[in-house]
């Protein structure tokens, strides 16, 4: 293909000079040199351009500003020494030769524009094809598709950087001079994944707001209006995140379909109705109700619409639907018999309100359908209805709504988990050197974690130079290496601020750590004024610097502190035989594994007299200790108390603020123990220092302790705090599961963790608190009483929302645990009911406590309650609290608790 490089010097000296720019990374010289070379020339710079580009990709770090430069001034001269199309997009599509403060598509078009229109089309859709790179190089793209003739490249990469690019305060002139405009808007509508400069502004005056230009083009003609109705509707039926489908409704709202349009698409707007993001559900549903009300929407077509609605959890659509049926059918009574069985299916909703309304729907329309639908609608309120809403079901139907006769009831709790054990140790050096290498590229869970601890000392045991050759070969571009990412910072300690997982034991065995930082690390305590997560955090650190400061000799055949069961438990009997082991190679265990190890052995498995007998048959001292250990009952101890909540700006106004955990003394484990552990026989000021570690607590840190729940509790409050106040807090509940499943007291903490998990903001954090409250239930070890105080304090002090705590409580009770949930709501809601200012929301708890004492049948009285019930009125709070107390009152015989 011709390319229209101009001939020109063939010698080497402008080669040499041309390269010369290069290394100095003059790229603005560049173009002007390229002029000057002709084919033969640029094919022989073209090569020196590309060992060049491979040196750079060798260069340190701390040579980042040259290696901008000089990737810069790649970028301009490779672009015009490569003749064909495909060599130059894939040159100019290099990820390391993008200069993330740009200027290089200017120059790179300036040496392109003598190429023929076909050339310059061809390379500028290859660009606009790759994902990667057509955002960067919108101007280039862009550049060279403008006087070629071709046409306009609708990637979703070239419409990103499109819509960068023309996102100002003169959007609307922006988007009128453009005539790609009107291919680029319709591509954006079709995209997945809406361009964030299209959801900037959401204020319809902004100068940015994209709905706004766009409706603005349509009245003008720039942009085709039913087009464009077509795209909104079509990506609006798609789905997906609300954001992504903001666009497509707004421009809907502000160039409505006509009458026409919205009569053809019934079938989506019903698709909408049912399956859609509830902003867009409710549009199509407003969309919907004209027709409905003019008689325009089949019978069928209404009562699909009104199914789909009514299966969708949102109360204001469902209300709203309910309120549509019943002005259609006052309008059109024929339809009745069509829509009122899809009504009838509402009066088994969780919500009582929603059975209300549709009950009174059923109830206003009932003489417009036959004697058998009559039957078919009776029959569904007598299987549906609750107790709430009987008498009224009765007042309609008569005799056909007969008392239910519900067998007595049964809890059903999950199945108690069956334990979980670890696989044996690891196999081959080539597995352990894989597992290492996946866990570098994600984030292990804290078996897969200990597991390859012990693997390394295993294998370090059997031939530790072999095993150090492969870890210098498989990390060879680790960080802490001398070729590897920080090669450049000769003067930084990597390891300065912690083992950064277990690459300290990875590069003590490469010998890429120094050895006073290793003994620095493995001699560390923690300081008395630490919380209990910055102890925690040490006490993991100091393992991992004494593992990497034992591994070098290669003499532990083991770790002993490896856990055999998922929860971090060491069953008695295993660490016996790893003791044993030890005696017979004529070994001392290390202090801090050792430590470890006792920590998570299973005191009150049936095994433990046994091994108690059979460690202290070893003769050994770690066997006494062993032995002693496991006959000590319960150890360690924590008490939580709290300060007083006072004003904002005190210091004491956060939950967080508050906690006060006190380990109790314990001079004799402080004795037995490495220093690193002392802060767990009383080593902590309790004073309530602001926790900095976050919400989370690594899993990884909760399996020291799977056989004191209650001290592990104790360590999780803070980060517990921060799940339920926390703006942004996510997986603060994470190690609830590990605490459910393991063993020890149950006491004031564990109630407490459980409280707060309830109230968390994020519902996967509520949705984990929920299984480690049944599991605990199921193992007969729920203090639900406890957890109902702490609840109520929680919510009367305002650090809980109740519509959380409902949200956690439905959940659970709906797994069949009715009379668990109403034991902690029984215990929660006094406190409510009685203060002088109802909590917000509380009408919502209220609901799930009638819907438990239905369910069980508790009867007896709740103080407070009837000040609420006994109240004029119809919100929620009042109408509730009459269901709670005739519930009460009309209660039937409870069954025994199972477990299914």
């Amino acid at each position: 293909m011709t390319t229209g490089v101009l001939s020109g010097a063939s010698d080497g000296k402008g080669v040499d000079a041309l390269m010369k720019t290069v290394r100095a990374g003059r790229a603005a010289e560049v173009p002007a040199l390229l002029e000057a070379l002709d084919a033969a020339a640029r094919l022989e710079a073209l090569g020196q351009l590309k060992s060049l580009r491979s040196e750079v990709r060798t260069w340190n770090w701390n040579r980042w500003e040259e290696t901008d430069r000089v990737r810069r001034a790649l970028y301009v001269a490779g672009a015009g020494c490569h003749t064909g199309a495909a060599a130059a997009a894939s040159w100019l599509g290099g990820r390391d030769l993008l200069s993330p403060r740009g200027g290089g598509g200017v120059l790179a078009l300036r040496v392109l524009l003598d190429r023929t229109p076909v050339w310059r089309a061809d390379v500028a859709h290859r660009l606009a094809a790759r994902p990667a790179v057509a955002e960067d190089s919108y101007g280039l793209i862009r550049g060279l598709v403008e006087g070629s003739g071709a046409a306009v490249p609708a990637t979703d990469g070239y419409v990103l950087g499109w819509a960068r690019h023309i996102t100002n305060g003169r959007l609307l002139e922006n988007l009128r001079a453009d005539p790609q405009t009107p291919v680029l808007v319709a591509h954006a509508l079709s995209m997945q994944e809406a361009p964030d400069p299209l959801n900037w502004s959401v204020e319809s005056g902004a100068a940015t707001h994209w709905p706004s230009a766009l409706a603005a083009l349509t009245e003008e003609g720039v942009l085709d209006r039913a087009e464009l109705v077509d795209l909104c509707v079509s990506r609006l039926l798609r789905g997906g995140r609300q954001r992504d489908l903001r666009l497509p409704l707004a421009l809907l709202q502000l160039v409505p379909p006509t009458a026409e349009e919205r009569r053809d698409r019934i079938a989506d707007w019903i698709g909408m109705t049912a399956d859609s993001t509830s902003p867009v559900a409710g549009y199509a549903q407003k969309i919907l109700s004209g027709p409905a009300l003019e008689g325009a929407l089949p019978g069928g077509a209404f009562a699909e619409m009104t199914a789909g609605v009514l299966f969708r959890t949102e109360k204001k659509l469902l209300r709203a639907q309910l309120s549509l049926v019943n002005k259609v059918l006052a309008r059109i009574p024929a339809l009745s018999v069509e829509v009122l069985p899809v009504v009838a299916d509402a009066l088994g909703h969780d919500d009582t309100e929603i059975q209300g309304r549709a009950l009174q729907v059923v109830a206003r329309h009932l003489k417009s359908v036959d004697e058998g639908t009559r039957c078919d609608l009776a029959e569904a309120a007598s299987s549906l209805l609750g107790p709430a809403h009987r008498p009224a079901a009765e007042g309609v139907f008569g005799s056909r709504v007969g008392k239910r006769e519900l067998p007595p009831y049964e809890e059903i709790l999950p199945p108690v988990p069956e334990p979980l054990f670890l696989p044996g140790p690891q196999g081959s050096l080539e597995e352990l050197i894989e597992d290492l290498l996946v866990q570098q590229r994600r984030s292990s869970d804290a078996m897969e974690f200990e597991r390859a601890l012990d693997g390394l000392v295993r294998h370090a045991h059997l031939d530790r130079e072999g095993l150090a050759e492969r870890i210098r070969e498989a990390f060879a571009d680790a960080y802490w290496q001398p070729t590897g990412a920080g090669a450049g910072h000769a003067d930084l300690d990597y390891f300065r601020h912690g083992p950064r997982g277990m690459d300290a034991i990875l590069a003590a065995l490469a010998g890429r750590v120094k050895r006073e930082r290793i003994e620095a690390g493995r001699n560390q305590s923690v300081p008395m004024t630490s919380c209990a997560h910055g102890a925690m955090e040490v006490t993991q650190a100091t393992r991992i610097w004494e593992i990497a400061h034992l591994i070098g000799g290669g003499k532990l055949p083991m770790l002993l502190a490896t856990p055999t069961r998922h929860t971090g438990g060491i069953d008695p009997l295993d660490l016996v035989r790893r003791l044993k082991e030890y005696a017979d190679a004529g070994l001392e265990p290390a202090p801090v594994d050792l430590g470890h190890a006792l920590l998570r052995v299973r005191r009150q498995d049936a095994s433990a007299g046994q091994a108690a007998e059979e460690a202290e048959a070893l003769g050994s001292e770690a066997g006494k200790r062993l032995a002693a250990w496991l006959r000590s009952g319960s150890p360690l101890e924590a008490t939580v108390r709290f300060h007083p909540r006072t004003e904002k700006g005190s210091g004491r106004w956060w939950l967080v603020d508050r906690i006060l955990v006190e380990m109790a003394k314990s001079p004799e484990f402080r004795k037995e123990f490495p220093k690193t552990l002392h802060w767990l026989g009383g080593g902590l000021l309790p004073n309530a220092r602001r926790c900095y570690h976050w919400e989370q607590v690594p899993e990884r840190w909760a399996t020291l302790l799977p056989a004191d729940r209650e001290l592990l509790a104790a360590c999780l409050l803070s980060s517990m705090a921060s799940g339920v106040e926390g703006d942004a807090a996510r997986d603060a509940t994470g190690p609830l599961t590990l605490l459910a499943e393991g063993e020890g007291q149950v006491g004031r903490a564990v109630a407490l963790v459980l409280a707060f998990g309830l109230g968390c903001r994020d519902a996967d954090d509520r949705l984990r608190a929920v299984d480690a409250l049944l599991v605990l239930a199921a193992r007969g070890d729920l203090d639900a009483r406890q957890v109902g105080r702490d609840l109520a304090w929680l919510l009367a002090e305002r650090s809980m929302k109740p519509n959380r705590l409902a949200d956690a409580a439905r959940t659970a009770a709906a797994t069949g645990a009715y009379e668990t949930v109403w034991t902690i709501l029984s215990e929660a809601l006094p406190k409510l009911l009685e203060a002088e200012q109802p909590v917000r929301g509380l009408g919502e708890l209220l609901a799930v406590a009638a819907d438990c004492v239905e369910r069980c049948g508790a009867t007896g009285q709740l103080a407070g309650l009837e000040r609420h019930a006994s109240a004029r009125g119809t919100s929620q709070l009042v109408t509730q609290s009459r269901r709670l107390r005739n519930a009460l009152r009309q209660g039937t015989d409870q069954g025994a608790t199972e477990t299914s």
